[in-house]
């Protein structure tokens, strides 16, 4: 089955909280523990469900960023409720080291990106709003998926903006991941902070 935007357009409307900043990674074979420690994070305790991740973010203040992972498959799927670690080239690149990285990020003021590294290694940067314009070492390698799932190209704008709906759709494209309400409301998450300034 194709996925596309429109498989995502419940994010925005049913987490309203994550969804007015939030950063999604995906990293191939590397367990939670393993990839806190290439961020150089603290771990804490275990969470349920976005709606407690957003609440231990509020408490961990401005220098401390929550970063909360689960397993699924091959993949470990990291949420930061009002973060960007996931689409930092500083930090993600260095953490990408032997295995493939796919972010997305987004935040109300208007703010997003999403990364695709490999081996330290950016394959794909753009801005989901605007994704004529991408760089990387591949930046055209999924300009066919792009397109498909639903990003919208060209200089007119579209009726409604479904750039984070897309970003889904291309992450899923990418790895076969696909995080479901069910899935953000119930999963058992591994977290951790780390350190942002």
């Amino acid at each position: 089955m194709t996925v596309t935007a429109a498989d995502y357009l419940w994010f925005e409307d049913g987490f309203p909280g994550l969804a007015e900043a939030y950063c999604f990674t995906l990293v191939k074979d590397l367990a939670p523990a393993e990839l806190l420690q290439r961020l150089d994070g603290e771990a804490g305790p275990s969470l349920t469900g976005v709606a407690a991740l957003l609440e231990a973010s509020y408490d961990l203040g401005d220098t401390q960023q929550l970063v909360a992972m689960a397993g699924v498959g091959r993949w470990t799927l990291m949420i930061e409720p009002n973060g960007c670690l996931g689409v930092s080239e500083e930090r993600a690149l260095p953490a990408s080291a032997g295995t493939t990285w796919i972010s997305h990020f987004s935040n109300v003021n208007g703010l997003d990106s999403f990364l695709w590294a490999e081996d330290a290694t950016a394959r794909l940067a753009f801005e989901p709003m605007f994704p004529d314009s991408r760089w990387g070492s591949t930046p055209d390698d999924q300009l066919g998926t792009m397109h498909r799932v639903g990003f919208h190209f060209g200089a007119d704008a579209p009726e409604t903006d479904q750039s984070v709906a897309a970003a889904f759709a291309l992450a899923e494209s990418m790895t076969k991941v696909r995080p479901t309400p069910e899935f953000l409301c119930t999963a058992a998450f591994t977290c951790g902070s780390v350190r942002i300034r």
